[in-house]
C-alpha cells in the first residue's frame, strides 16, 4: 500500500485564529476550527494554540479586536501593533485599482519602522534555550491582502487564510502534470492580488513598460503564465476526452465525497490497486481509474476523485472541473462519507453542492456510510433508520467490500439485455470482443459462422450490430 512518508520529529508550529460571527453556532464554529487544525497539520505544522473571538463582523483591518490581537502577538513574539508608516504611504488610487479594502477600523498603529518588526520563522536561528515561536498564523476566514499584511506586521509571523492553506496543500500534493498545472493556476490566482512593493529592493528595470512598477510587472508576468497554463490544460483535456471516448459505454462508478472520507481506501479494496492511502486531507488529487477486481460481467470501472471540503476555494473548484468530469460522465455516483465523523451530514451536503455547481449530479447515486466499524451498534441502528437506502460498510472489512462489489455488478447488470448474434467467420474477431465486453451465455459454431447468446449493454450491442452490418 502506498503511503505518505512519516512526519518529521520537529515540525514548525502554528496558531489558529477564528472569529465566531452571530449566525455561526458553537458546534459549527468548533468544527470549522478542528478542520482548520487538520489542514494545518497536513501542511506540516503542529498547532500549539488557538485564538478565538465573538464579533458582529470581522475587523476590516486585522480581523480581531485590539485586545485579541495583542494576545495573539504574545504567542507569536510580535508587537501586536502595525507600523504607523504603512497607512501614511498608501496610494488610494492604487488601493482602488488593486481592489484592497482601505478601511482601518480599530487598528492599533505604532511609531516603528517596518524593518523593526521581527518576522518569526523567516531567518530566525534555532535557539535550544528559547521556546519555539509559532511560525504561522492560520486564519479560518478569507482575508483581504491588507488584512493579511497587517496581521503579519502585528504578529511577526507568516499569515495564511483558509484558502491559502488549502492552496498550499494542493501545491505540495499534486503529482500528475494535469494536477500540477491546475494547482499552479489556482495558486497564481491567489497570489496575484497579494503582491506588494518590496521596500528592501530597488525596482527592476528589465522588461518594465513605461510607468510600470515592480508589482505591476509581476502581475503582468502572472497573467501571461496563467494564459500559458490554460493553453496547456486545454491540450491535456483534449487527450482526456479522447481516452474517455475509448471508454464510452463501459459502466463506470465514481467515488465522490469529503476529503479523508476513505474514498482511496475503498478504491483500493474494490480494485486491488496500489493507490495512495493516507490519514491526511487531500492525499489524493489525481483521478485514478481502475477495473473492479475480480472482474465480472459487466466489466465495471471505478474512479477515485479529488476530495471536497467546506469553503473549497472557487479557483480550485474551477481548476479541477476537468478532473471532476469523471463524476459527470459516471453511470453511478457513490457518495462516500465518514460515518464516525459527527459532522458527516454537513460534509455530505457540501459534496452534493459542489457537484451540483459543476453539473455533475445528474447520475444515479448511493450513499456509502464508510468507517462503520468505528460506530457503536446503537448508533448504527439509528443510521439505518435515518438512511434506509445507504450502504453501511468498512473499507477494511473484506466481507463488506465483497457485498459492495456484488451490489455494483447487480446495479449495472440490470441495464444488460440478452441478444443472439451470428458472427460470420470473416469477422470472427468480434467473438473475442464479445467475450471481453459481454457475458457469453452460449456459443455454437455453424457453417456460416459462430452463433453467440450474450448479456450485453445496449450501446455495446449497437456497436457490434453496426460492425456486423458493415
Amino acid at each position: 500500500m502506498a503511503r505518505m512518508s512519516e512526519r518529521p520529529a520537529h515540525r514548525p508550529t502554528a496558531i489558529l485564529v477564528g472569529v465566531q460571527l452571530p449566525h455561526v453556532r458553537d458546534e459549527e464554529h468548533a468544527a470549522d476550527l478542528a478542520e482548520l487544525a487538520r489542514l494545518v497539520d497536513t501542511l506540516g505544522y503542529d498547532v500549539v494554540g488557538t485564538v478565538t473571538q465573538r464579533r458582529e463582523s470581522l475587523s476590516k483591518s486585522v480581523v480581531l479586536g485590539e485586545g485579541k490581537l495583542k494576545e495573539l502577538a504574545e504567542l507569536t513574539g510580535g508587537r501586536g501593533v502595525v507600523p504607523s508608516a504603512v497607512p501614511l504611504k498608501r496610494d488610494k488610487a492604487r488601493v482602488r485599482r488593486e481592489g484592497e479594502d482601505d478601511e482601518d477600523d480599530e487598528l492599533p498603529w505604532a511609531d516603528v519602522d517596518d524593518d523593526q518588526v521581527p518576522i518569526v520563522g523567516k531567518d530566525e536561528p534555532d535557539d535550544p534555550g528559547r521556546p519555539r515561536r509559532p511560525k504561522l498564523v492560520a486564519v479560518d476566514h478569507e482575508l483581504t491582502p491588507s488584512q493579511a499584511r497587517n496581521l503579519e506586521r502585528a504578529t511577526g509571523a507568516s499569515v495564511l487564510d483558509r484558502t491559502g492553506v488549502i492552496v498550499e496543500i494542493f501545491h505540495r500534493h499534486a503529482r500528475s502534470r494535469e494536477a500540477r498545472l491546475q494547482v499552479e493556476l489556482a495558486r497564481l490566482a491567489y497570489v496575484a492580488p497579494r503582491l506588494r512593493e518590496s521596500a528592501s529592493r530597488s525596482e527592476r528595470q528589465a522588461g518594465r513598460g513605461a510607468g510600470e512598477t515592480e508589482v505591476e510587472l509581476d502581475r503582468r508576468r502572472i497573467r501571461d503564465r496563467m494564459a500559458e497554463i490554460r493553453r496547456e490544460l486545454e491540450a491535456v483535456h483534449r487527450e482526456q476526452d479522447h481516452r474517455r471516448e475509448h471508454r464510452a459505454g463501459q459502466p463506470t462508478v465514481a467515488l465522490v465525497g469529503y476529503t479523508n472520507a476513505g474514498k482511496s481506501s475503498l478504491m483500493r479494496a474494490l480494485t486491488g490497486s496500489e493507490v495512495l492511502v493516507a490519514d491526511q486531507l487531500f492525499a489524493t488529487l489525481d483521478t485514478t481509474i481502475r477495473s473492479l477486481w475480480p472482474e465480472g460481467h459487466p466489466r465495471v470501472l471505478v474512479s477515485d476523485t479529488v476530495g471536497f471540503i467546506k469553503k473549497l476555494p472557487h479557483d480550485l473548484v474551477a481548476s479541477f472541473r476537468s478532473t471532476l468530469d469523471e463524476a459527470r460522465h459516471a453511470g453511478l455516483l457513490l457518495f462516500v462519507v465518514d460515518a464516525s465523523d459527527p459532522t458527516f451530514r454537513d460534509q455530505y451536503a457540501v459534496t452534493r453542492d459542489v457537484l451540483h455547481e459543476i453539473g455533475a449530479d445528474g447520475a444515479p447515486s448511493r450513499l456509502v456510510l464508510n468507517k462503520i466499524d468505528r460506530v457503536p451498534e446503537a448508533e448504527r441502528e439509528e443510521l439505518r433508520r435515518e438512511f434506509p437506502e445507504a450502504i453501511l460498510l468498512s473499507a477494511l472489512d473484506k466481507a463488506d467490500v465483497a457485498r459492495m462489489r456484488e451490489a455494483l455488478l447487480e446495479f449495472f447488470g440490470r441495464a444488460l439485455v440478452e441478444a443472439e448474434l451470428l458472427v460470420p467467420w470473416p469477422q470472427h474477431a468480434l467473438v473475442a470482443a464479445l467475450h471481453a465486453d459481454a457475458q457469453v451465455l452460449s456459443e455454437a459454431h455453424e457453417e456460416a459462422g459462430t452463433r453467440v447468446r450474450v448479456r450485453i449493454a445496449p450501446d455495446a450491442l449497437a456497436r457490434v450490430q453496426a460492425a456486423l452490418r458493415a
